[in-house]
């Protein structure tokens, strides 16, 4: 196969037009529309539906674009690396991370990996979605509890829990009183929350009175004193700390595990290395105490 065609069938289908990309390339279009043209022809298929506006890929075009993209990369990575005489990390650095998580800790550490390392662009994306990194090209993803991937290998960089919290004037429940609750998430119907306190297990009825999106509003709901919650420790101790917050006991049965991923068929390059390190130098012990500090 040509990979000079291959670059350009990749160079086209990542810009979703032959204008766009001789644009982008300061190429001619008609070189590109060429090039792309015999590379169908040796192959013998379609890579592309040409309509008199549009310009989409068929089913086996998008194949070999998902499929060939992330490998030139790599090569013209490892051509950079060489020419350079070293592997020093640099180039664009594409993360997806979680809500909370980038809220509370990847500004900082963002910050630090940059000065750090200069040549580096890094790009983060918050969202709470499963996103495909190949189809979105996304170098590293930051996960909490993810599904088994078998096209997808990674680490756990983090632990943390659940502790149940309420502001100092809410009084403990006796018996099965209800407790009022700040959820997140939809409105649930009551619940019980089972805890573990210095005396033992207890079981608490949960009855909701707010839901919010984002742990970061249920952790400021509770401190107005709107009802009790369950909160990552994490997020929690500075105020568990400073006793705007007490705690009611752990949460039985609840563990998070951050994690960082990357594709099974991916070399890892030097800017990716260099960002997993820096992540394990930043929580070493991977405690939810450590991600404390690191929030304070």
């Amino acid at each position: 196969m040509d990979l000079l065609a291959l670059a350009d069938f990749n160079l086209v289908a990542r810009h979703g037009g032959f204008g766009k990309a001789a644009r982008a390339a300061g190429r001619p279009k008609a070189t590109l529309s060429r090039r792309v043209a015999e590379l169908e022809a040796n192959l013998d298929l379609r890579l592309f539906e040409r309509g008199a506006r549009t310009l989409k890929l068929t089913e086996e075009g998008r194949a070999l674009f998902e499929r060939t993209g992330a490998l030139l990369t790599e090569l013209d990575e490892t051509a950079k690396a060489i020419a350079s005489g070293g592997h020093i990390p640099r180039g664009r650095l594409r993360i997806s991370a979680p809500l909370l998580f980038s809220q509370t800790a990847l500004g900082k550490l963002a910050a630090g990996f940059v000065l750090k390392y200069p040549e580096v662009q890094l790009e983060i994306t918050t969202e709470d979605r499963a996103v495909d990194m190949i189809e979105e090209a996304y170098d590293l993803v930051i996960r909490a509890n993810p599904e088994p991937d078998e096209t997808l290998v990674g680490r756990v960089f983090l632990h943390d829990r659940l502790v149940v919290v309420a502001s100092p004037d809410l009084s403990r429940p006796v018996g099965r009183e209800p407790v009022p609750a700040v959820t997140r998430g939809s409105m649930a119907r009551a619940e019980s929350w089972e805890v573990a306190t210095p005396g033992g297990k207890l079981r608490l009825a949960a009855k909701p009175v707010l839901s919010l999106s984002s742990f970061m509003m249920v952790r400021d709901a509770v401190r107005a004193g709107a009802g009790a919650a369950r909160l990552p420790l994490s997020l929690a101790s500075s105020d568990l700390a400073a006793g705007t917050l007490v705690s009611w006991g752990e949460v039985e049965g609840f563990r998070t595990a951050l994690w960082v991923l990357y594709p099974t068929r991916r070399l890892l390059s030097a800017r990716v290395s260099a960002f997993l390190d820096y992540l394990k130098a930043a929580f070493p012990q991977g405690t939810p105490e450590e991600l404390a500090a690191h929030i304070e």
